[in-house]
């Protein structure tokens, strides 16, 4: 891009952190602030908080306001999965003049679950020069962008199916919380009652799907059930006992006039045997695409908001999806 990128790191969870050390492995980048309300970080040298060898000469600070005063050509934000809980730290990076791209999953694609929001925002960064994109694996790329993308080669669509198997055994701690390892069913159903266990992000993938492909549905609705463990599960973290909750299973459709034209599931569960990631897309031509193994959740979301930094800091101003931004792999930015 011909100059250093300066960027402002803004949440440094497990996810914020990885993005640290991503970025200060890119060439011509520059971190030049941190925020986290985190006071058992707050005051620490960024390399000290993520895992970096030497020091950045960058403390970390709950004051967004304070660091959002420093120049910066972009924001890179992963604070929360919900929008709506994520609008006023948008917003002040925004109307301080700063590009920003976020791992906030419902902001991949929020026109139809936030239609108000999603206008305030892209008036709040059209108004200030900037631009604002939500981004990462899923949604983001595996169940919504790659599909679109295989699609490019079809004449026609009828339906679309995705189904994504991830072996939660393999991912961090909270993940496997979060898909309800170890619970009981009672447990794991009163939870997600609750709105604790909920993967974020299907219906905006289906509602990607749809407006990018033009396939009319008048519902999207979602279903979340337990996958039960068949037998005893051990991970670096925790155990988890036949006849225990190893996950979830996930089902996102969208309909017209009742029938099925979009199918989304996601399953996701500690012991999984056969993780992979499969698109089905039935049109002409008919095509099915599976990646063995699957997209590593992590290291992909980590990698797709990295990777749209430069793509961000020059698009035009205002809000843009995973749809408007092309991305590709940056060694140098």
């Amino acid at each position: 891009m011909g100059s250093t990128v300066r960027v402002i790191q803004y949440g440094i969870g497990p996810i914020g952190a990885h993005i640290v050390r991503l970025i200060a492995a890119k060439k011509n980048v520059q971190i030049v602030g941190a925020i986290d309300i985190d006071p058992a970080k707050a005051g620490q040298d960024l390399a000290r908080v993520v895992g970096l060898e030497e020091d950045t000469g960058v403390m970390v600070s709950p004051d967004a306001e304070e660091v959002l005063r420093t120049p910066a050509d972009i924001v890179v934000h992963s604070t929360s999965s919900y929008l709506t809980d994520v609008r006023e730290q948008l917003l002040r990076c925004l109307t301080t003049g700063h590009n920003v791209v976020s791992s906030c999953e419902e902001l991949s694609y929020p026109l139809r679950k936030h239609p108000e929001l999603s206008k305030e925002l892209d008036e709040a960064a059209k108004r200030n020069n900037v631009t604002l994109h939500g981004t990462g694996v899923n949604p983001g790329f595996v169940m919504d962008k790659l599909a679109l993308t295989l699609s490019s080669v079809c004449q026609r669509v009828e339906r679309v199916s995705v189904r994504r198997i991830v072996d939660a055994s393999k991912r961090r701690l909270p993940l496997q919380k979060k898909v309800g390892a170890g619970m009981s069913e009672s447990e794991f159903r009163s939870q997600v009652g609750a709105g604790r266990i909920k993967h974020h992000g299907l219906p905006e993938s289906a509602g990607l799907i749809a407006d990018g492909m033009n396939i009319e549905v008048d519902e999207i609705s979602e279903t979340i059930e337990p996958v039960m463990a068949s037998a005893d599960v051990t991970t670096e973290y925790l155990r988890v006992k036949r006849g225990e909750v190893a996950g979830v299973r996930q089902i996102c459709k969208g309909t017209m006039r009742g029938e099925e034209k979009l199918h989304l599931e996601l399953q996701m569960y500690v012991g999984a045997l056969d993780p992979a990631d499969t698109i089905r897309i039935k049109g002409t031509p008919d095509l099915t695409l599976t990646i063995p193994g699957g997209t590593h959740g992590d290291l992909a979301t980590v990698a797709a908001v990295v990777n749209a930094i430069p793509p961000v800091i020059q698009a035009q101003p205002g809000l843009k999806t995973v749809a408007d931004i092309p991305v590709k792999f940056y060694e140098v930015f």
